[in-house]
């Protein structure tokens, strides 16, 4: 077995089998309400449309997610006056409270985890992740592997998209 073989068991392992509550959190967090919640927070009035576009998700999903956040009172959605075909989703400040309580909640704890790290683990680790996600976004399983070009061209878009963050 290569490194690459041993590094992927690892991954696997680690991703399926350790994953603590908050991992599991964060990968809700990603979908489904609390990523809309953000969304709204942090765009403020979107479309449904928009807003399936922006989660990855289906209109069919992004329906029955709005229907539960409009039940709990997070949300509203009324008629575009401008557009009449168009229904505009908006936070209330209960959903906008949610939404800020659950970010604020999630920032504690992973700032904790890095402190714990420490300073140099934690930018490395950073650094290796942005890698990470760069060279996944251009490797699809069952598709051909990405040619040099395109390797040069995504790990050039995540070193630009490094420099553009704060430090």
């Amino acid at each position: 077995m290569t490194f690459a073989d041993d590094a992927y068991q690892e991954l696997m392992h680690a991703a399926a089998e350790k994953r603590s509550e908050m991992t599991k959190r964060m990968s809700r967090d990603m979908k489904g309400e609390p990523f809309v919640l953000a969304q709204l927070g942090h765009h403020g009035t979107m479309t449904p449309s928009e807003l399936a576009d922006s989660t990855k998700s289906s209109s069919a999903r992004i329906s029955a997610v709005l229907a539960s956040l409009e039940k709990k009172g997070y949300i509203t959605r009324d008629i575009d006056h401008n557009d009449r075909r168009n229904i505009l989703v908006s936070l209330t400040e209960e959903g906008r409270a949610q939404g800020q309580k659950r970010h604020e909640e999630m920032h504690s704890a992973i700032c904790w985890v890095f402190e714990q790290m420490g300073e140099d683990k934690t930018r490395q680790f950073i650094t290796l992740l942005k890698e990470f996600a760069a060279y996944t976004t251009i490797c699809e399983p069952g598709k051909p592997r990405p040619t040099p070009e395109e390797v040069a061209e995504a790990l050039e878009a995540n070193a630009a998209s490094a420099s553009s963050q704060p430090s």
